[in-house]
């Protein structure tokens, strides 16, 4: 884990606030779709309407993303990439360079299909040495 002081100005380039509201609604559509999964595919066999709360929380989440400006998303994939190991937390402006380079067509897309999201967002913060309970 990266040591940072409090006293250092560090950018990230987002809001925790942000970060976190995004974490748990990763966590909350990931769960969904895990336990889900089988629920819909029995309301479909049954005719039923599989449209329901799960999915709108993952258009929230789709649009909540995609309002954010590109230095922002950039900034949540770099935190993404971190927090799976691509980047370590003292690489973290390469990582959001080359995420701005890249310039991802469609974020909310790229990092919904990231396995475990939320944790790794999270794990990305603590490589850092910043926490979701610093948002508070």
């Amino acid at each position: 884990m990266s040591a940072r002081s409090d006293d250092e100005d560090f950018d990230l380039g987002i809001s925790l606030e942000s970060v976190a509201a995004i974490v748990d609604a990763a966590r909350a559509v990931q769960e969904t779709e895990e336990s889900g999964a089988v629920e819909r595919e029995e309301e479909d066999e049954e005719g039923l309407d599989a449209e329901d709360d799960e999915n709108m929380d993952e258009d929230a989440l789709r649009a909540f993303i995609a309002d954010l400006n590109e230095d922002e998303q950039a900034s949540l994939i770099a935190l993404a990439w971190i927090g799976r190991g691509d980047y370590t937390g003292e690489e973290f402006e390469e990582a959001r360079n080359l995420a701005k380079e890249r310039n991802v067509r469609d974020p909310a897309e790229y990092l919904l299909g990231i396995d475990m999201l939320g944790d790794m967002l999270e794990e990305g913060l603590s490589e850092l040495g910043l926490s979701l309970e610093d948002s508070d």
